[in-house]
């Protein structure tokens, strides 16, 4: 512990990044091993020196500070008004475009309908395929998620995933209307169920890139809900699905099944109440109790 150098957890983070690790996962990285060494310093710290001949000194250099993790801030989700007056905006306007920037703008807007309806993370849904998608499972139809992430590089978690909230006729439109028009059906469902304009060698397209998606959310909210602009991203819709489906009632469990957490402890930080909430379910407790205290007597 003590032979650790700042240039170790530099390489440390390099690898991270390197497999595709966001930058607040990274802050947290280096905010684990902060509070680590800072906690072995203050308990242990003597007993080291006095046992190594050296003391304990944390490797996270200030380049890699914790407080960094500062600018990241809490990702609150627009309320339920914005985001519907968005995404109706984004509809309606979708029929006055022709050719290629109707499909890049019809393909954003079913990305972006994902990761507001369904809650998946935009590395899933890259990866997704036209034979993900089964119309006859269950009551509305099944979304196999194959590249979900996996905690501590366990690989990719597969999970199913109900096409609730309208899912089920958004991608039976995509796929009858929108989705043909890239002119690729490959057997067995291998087509992406998101193509770019570019072919494979194959003569297939490629899935669109997840910068891709980003920036059409982007200039979507720009346009349509400009007070979001630069705040408005995929991981935020993915906050208020969770907040949104339980606003209505569905349990923690549920919807930690349907963003593929594993632990509700995860689910917990990704819902909002809102204060409007609070105040109502303190006023209907109150008046519980008062109705139980003045209430007749046996």
């Amino acid at each position: 512990m003590w032979e650790v150098q700042p240039a170790d957890v530099d390489g440390w983070l390099v690898a991270a990044r390197k497999r595709g690790t966001g930058p607040q996962t990274r802050g947290q990285m280096a905010q684990a091993v902060y509070r680590f060494y800072a906690f072995v310093e203050t308990r242990y710290g003597a007993w080291v020196l006095e046992a190594m001949g050296r003391p304990v000194v944390c490797p996270v250099d200030e380049f890699n500070r914790p407080r960094r993790l500062a600018r990241v801030g809490v990702r609150i989700p627009p309320s339920a008004q914005e985001v519907d007056s968005l995404f109706t905006a984004w509809r309606f306007h979708l029929p006055g475009l022709r050719g290629t920037a109707f499909l890049s703008a019809a393909r954003d807007y079913v990305a972006a309908s994902l990761w507001r309806r369904l809650g998946l993370r935009i590395n899933e849904t890259v990866q997704l395929r036209v034979g993900d998608w089964y119309p006859g499972s269950g009551i509305y139809g099944v979304l196999h998620v194959r590249c979900g992430k996996g905690a501590r590089g366990s690989g990719p978690r597969e999970r199913l995933v109900p096409a609730i909230d309208g899912t089920d006729r958004l991608l039976a439109w995509w796929l009858t209307e929108v989705r043909p028009q890239f002119g690729d059906e490959p057997a067995g469902g291998q087509a992406v169920l998101l193509p770019s304009r570019q072919h494979t060698l194959q003569g297939g397209r490629r899935p669109a890139c997840a910068e891709t998606l980003r920036d059409g959310l982007a200039q979507t909210v720009a346009q349509w809900l400009p007070d979001w602009t630069g705040r408005l991203t995929p991981h935020p819709l993915r906050h208020f699905c969770a907040s949104h489906l339980y606003a209505r009632g569905v349990g923690l469990e549920v919807v930690g099944a349907l963003l593929g957490h594993r632990w509700l402890s995860t689910t917990a930080q990704y819902v909002h109440v809102p204060a409007e909430r609070i105040e109502r379910c303190w006023q209907q407790a109150n008046d519980r109790l008062t109705g139980r205290l003045l209430g007749p007597g046996p």
